[in-house]
């Protein structure tokens, strides 16, 4: 068998390419996404109306909010995020199931009373969220809402808590502690349009080493939302097997996630916060080597506006750190060009740290694309339509 390149021309926005996905978004390419939390959050509910197969891989190292209370309980990996791409990806339309969205959606009071006997409720189908659910899908979140009462402990505090994330911690809980098969269970009661899996499966923490030689664990001391702000720039990212002490940790990819990558049709450094979000993902040994060898066009799309963990780190710089993170498995061997094709971005509109010497980046085989991607209703974020259309003509 032989293998040819073949290259073509395109346009970006291609419109007529677009509408083709539009039409029939069943047959859409696999877009797949590297990010975490909820800056994608826009781009993932519009996305549905061109492709039905696009692959999110989430960072699992949240270690704030209500998923901080669930990893503390049971010892696993964050499954927030997860969670929420899932939701956003669900069929919203007639055909959709409404009533396991509206459930998975609920989240308790955080100055509710008496929840546990709300909970207990669930479990009975007597709770009006669940009592209107047709089995056997009622059924399937019983089970699952009744495994995570019978393995709660006792002084866990259910203010605040995401009933879609006590059905994926039950799950991964009756799973021997993975969470392939409850994704899969969750992802078809919602009906979501696309996959989404964690990077890996460990209970593992983000820590970072700062340029004044602190060391700081723990993602939500670090995305300056929980926490002040940092006020040192990151100088190393890591992963820890401890939120107490720095115990660095090196995990590896699973053979499943390199084939969900080789299978992308895009891959796409998503907007979000830059460490946390991104580069975190990241992290796993294989990643980069996985996307290196993927044969599809591979593309960063910065954000605008202000970022608080980007300190002391203009936008040229955030491409090379990228770079860095994705060459990291096989520096030697690993080109800029095999793991970024093209950077996105949108001079006039956007506001970013710096510029971009685009005649360097094509030097290395990086092109620059300045597009609108900006509206004065979307600003100062990007426009979710506008990056799905640039993305969709890529791949």
């Amino acid at each position: 068998m032989s293998r040819i390149t073949v290259c073509r021309e395109i346009e970006v926005p291609d419109a007529l390419r677009v509408a083709r996905f539009q039409k029939a978004p069943e047959l859409g390419p696999r877009l797949l996404f590297f990010s975490g939390g909820t800056a994608l959050r826009g781009l993932s509910r519009r996305l549905v109306d061109f492709t039905h197969n696009s692959i999110h891989v989430i960072t699992p190292f949240d270690s704030g909010g209500s998923s901080a209370k669930i990893r503390q309980a049971f010892q696993m990996p964050a499954i927030g995020d997860v969670r929420a791409r899932i939701m956003d990806l669900a069929d919203t339309t007639l055909r959709g199931n409404h009533e396991v969205v509206a459930l998975f959606a609920h989240r308790f009071p955080a100055d509710g009373r008496d929840l546990e006997a709300q909970l207990a409720r669930m479990v009975q189908g007597r709770h009006p969220l669940v009592a209107g659910i047709p089995d056997p899908m009622r059924k399937i979140i019983r089970n699952h809402l009744a495994t995570f009462l019978e393995q709660m402990p006792g002084d866990f505090d259910l203010r605040g808590a995401s009933i879609g994330n006590l059905v994926l911690t039950a799950g991964y809980l009756m799973n021997r502690r993975f969470f392939d098969q409850v994704i899969y269970i969750f992802s078809r009661l919602v009906q979501a349009r696309g996959e989404v899996r964690p990077v890996v499966n460990k209970h593992l923490h983000l820590g970072a080493r700062l340029a004044d030689g602190r060391v700081v664990l723990g993602q939500h001391r670090l995305t300056g939302k929980e926490c002040p702000p940092l006020d040192s720039p990151i100088a190393e990212l890591f992963l820890s097997s401890s939120l107490d002490a720095e115990q660095r940790a090196e995990v590896p990819i699973r053979t499943k996630m390199r084939e969900l990558i080789a299978s992308a049709d895009l891959i796409c450094f998503a907007p979000g916060s830059f460490y946390t979000s991104l580069l975190a993902d990241l992290l796993p040994r294989g990643v980069g080597r996985a996307v290196a060898r993927a044969r599809c066009p591979k593309v960063y799309v910065p954000s605008t506006g202000h970022d608080p963990e980007t300190l002391g780190l203009d936008l040229g710089g955030q491409v090379e750190v990228l770079l860095r993170a994705l060459r990291r498995d096989d520096p030697k061997h690993v080109k800029a060009v095999d793991v970024l094709q093209f950077v996105l971005w949108d001079s006039r509109n956007g506001a970013y740290r710096g510029k971009l010497d685009a005649a360097a980046l094509s030097r290395r085989g990086v092109q620059v694309l300045d597009l609108r991607l900006i509206t004065p209703e979307s600003a100062p974020r990007i426009d979710p339509t506008l990056l799905a259309q640039a993305l969709l003509s890529l791949a």
